[in-house]
């Protein structure tokens, strides 16, 4: 799940809990839309972060020389 699954996920919950007025008995729409919407927020971060690291780990590994000295 990467960056774009975090912002569908949010967007997904931002619609449930301030665009749709229905009310149905057996479910709190706005609560899993703020559910959604913090999973979104956090699978957004956790991604962004992994991102980074990634791609700072590659810039500081020395190419291997291939035994010359």
């Amino acid at each position: 799940m990467g960056i774009g699954s975090g912002i569908a996920l949010f967007v997904i919950g931002a619609i449930l809990a301030f665009a749709l007025n229905v009310q149905v008995d057996w479910i709190d729409l706005d609560m899993v839309g703020y559910l959604l919407m913090g999973a979104g927020a956090l699978i957004f971060l956790i991604s962004l972060i992994l991102f980074t690291r990634r791609r700072s780990a590659r810039g500081a590994v020395d190419p291997v020389d291939g035994g010359l000295e």
